[in-house]
């Protein structure tokens, strides 16, 4: 099995173990990840984000390894967009 099929075969339940994995070092039951583990689970987390998510978060491994990086006016936007309940002025309150 290569790379490619290995990452295409992790479930969303495994790619979320991983993701407590990489992000505690230990796995849900509370076992610790070793040394080794730590960085193989890392680099399993940025695969499945970069290739099955195709992730739009700030920072993410693109298809080809990269970092890639949103513009912060993307980023605003988005954020505005998604999140604005109400405006007010001073002269409202």
């Amino acid at each position: 099995m290569n790379i490619e099929q290995l990452v295409q075969a992790i479930t969303p339940q495994t790619f979320e173990r991983l993701q407590y994995g990489a992000a505690t070092g230990k796995w849900p039951d509370g076992t610790p990840l070793s040394d080794e583990q730590k960085q193989q689970t890392v680099q399993l987390v940025m695969l499945y984000q970069a290739k099955v998510l195709k992730s739009d978060e700030q920072f993410t491994v693109g298809e080809n390894g990269e970092l890639v990086q949103k513009p912060k006016q993307e980023l605003k936007k988005q954020f505005k967009a998604d999140n604005e309940i109400a405006r007010f002025s001073e002269n409202d309150l």
